[in-house]
Formats: C-alpha cells, sequence, structure tokens
C-alpha cells in the first residue's frame, strides 16, 4: 500500500522497469538517465533477481529544499511503497551521489552499493550549463565527451538529450541539480558508510576522473574498485558484459 507522501513529491504509479523474482536491486539513472542506460544491465540480473528503476523526478523536486534531500526522500519513499525491505543500490553519476545518501541515512536498508562514475567528490559536470542549447552539433559534442566509445552515442541518446534541454525549466532543472550535486560533497560522511562498496570506473573518465574513483575508495571502509579501460563515465553503456560479470561476483560473494 502506497504510503502517504510527505514530500509532496509524487510516485509514479509504476516504476520504469520492475522485473524478476528475489532480492531486490535498485537502479538510480544520473541526469540524462533512463531505461535505456541500464538496459543491458537490468535484463542480465532478472533471472537472478527482482530489478526495480524507479524514474527519479528530476525535472519537480521541490526548488525551497536541498534539492539532493529531495531525491533521497523520492527514493525512501519508493522502497517504501514497493515494500522492499533490504536492497542493492546501483547508481551513475548522480545515481550514484543518491545511492551514498540514501546508505548513510538508512545503512540498515542497504545490503550493497555498486558505484559507477559517482558525484559526491569531485566532477566536471555534463550539467553544469547549456550556453547553446539550439545548436544540435553542440548538444551531440557534450554527450560524445561523456563516453570513449563514441558509437555508443546513437541518435535517439543524442535526440532525447536535445529534445530535454529545449525545455526551459527542464533545463534550469538539470543545471540546478548538478551544480548542487558539486556542492553537496559526502567526503565527511563517507567513513560512516559500512554498506560492501563496488567501485566501478571508466579509465578515460573525464567527468569522474579515475582518482575519483581512488579517493572514494580510500574513504569508504569496505569498498573495492575495479577500473574498465577505453571506457568513459557511463561504464554499463560501453562495457556492459564486463560491467556485469564484476556485478555478478561482487553479488555472489
Amino acid at each position: 500500500m502506497m504510503t502517504e507522501n510527505v514530500n509532496a513529491i509524487e510516485l509514479p504509479k509504476v516504476p520504469l522497469f520492475d522485473v524478476g523474482e528475489g532480492e531486490p536491486i535498485i537502479l538510480l539513472h544520473g541526469l540524462f538517465g533512463n531505461l535505456s542506460n541500464w538496459g543491458q544491465v537490468a535484463f542480465e540480473f532478472t533471472a537472478t533477481h527482482r530489478v526495480l528503476i524507479p524514474r527519479l523526478p528530476l525535472y519537480s523536486t521541490p526548488l525551497t529544499r536541498e534539492r539532493l534531500d529531495s531525491l533521497v526522500d523520492y527514493v525512501e519513499n519508493f522502497i517504501e511503497a514497493m515494500g522492499l525491505e533490504r536492497v542493492t543500490l546501483m547508481g551513475n553519476s548522480l545515481g550514484g551521489h543518491i545511492a551514498l545518501l540514501y546508505a548513510w541515512r538508512h545503512p540498515e536498508k542497504v545490503k550493497k552499493l555498486v558505484l559507477a562514475g559517482s558525484s559526491g567528490l569531485t566532477e566536471n559536470s555534463f550539467g553544469g550549463t547549456f550556453p547553446r542549447v539550439k545548436d544540435y552539433a553542440y548538444i551531440r559534442e557534450r554527450v560524445e565527451n561523456t563516453f570513449y566509445k563514441r558509437d555508443v552515442v546513437t541518435k535517439q541518446l543524442v535526440d532525447e538529450v536535445y529534445e530535454t534541454v529545449q525545455n526551459r525549466t527542464r533545463t534550469l532543472s538539470i543545471i540546478g541539480l548538478a551544480r548542487a550535486a558539486q556542492r553537496h560533497n559526502v567526503a565527511d560522511m563517507l567513513r560512516e558508510i559500512n554498506t560492501p562498496t563496488l567501485l566501478i570506473w571508466g579509465r578515460q573518465d573525464t567527468i569522474t576522473p579515475p582518482e575519483v574513483a581512488l579517493e572514494f575508495h580510500d574513504l569508504l571502509p569496505r569498498s573495492q574498485v575495479i577500473f574498465l579501460d577505453q571506457c568513459g563515465h557511463v561504464p554499463m553503456m560501453e562495457h556492459p558484459k564486463l560491467f556485469n560479470q564484476h556485478v555478478r561476483i561482487f553479488l555472489e560473494q
């Protein structure tokens, strides 16, 4: 039964994705994420887990509150509404940041964490500014710079980002969230997060470079780090098979 939403953020009637049975895995997307970002991971684990992807309310978080806290509230309400007891959280970029904040707030609810290119320490944010929102070639270049393997960047992916930034309200929300993520440094709280954590990072990540992964590794008491070569900021899209192999080993430990 859906609980009262005390934070005035409407929960979706259904998640973007909810397939499988077993221990729950929740996949949290970044600023421009959607089902396609996690697709190859989601379908890989449905045979052994219940996999859920909520659509984070990036464009409707209250402007009067701390933006990231509102998203953590949303994940909190989502987990309660879905009737989940203990979950594994996987997050990319901003999604990793939200996963960390939730794990810090509710350590008893999180079994394991998987972070890929997480924000929270240092980042060169893709969403920090959009001076040329009408310039399709410019938007494509910004999207391509997120990846090492440019062949991952399809026209559909660029079109989705381009369409998003044509809406002024959405663009302002993205910029606001990107700046909030840069301000909300989690270094002081990481040592308090004892959840087993897998850090999967691209060696060629220019948004959260490899040294950021090493800093996370140093600060998180129970973490391990794996670097994928020829890989940028979104490893589960650029090297999905390798990403899934490492995650499965980690989940079975």
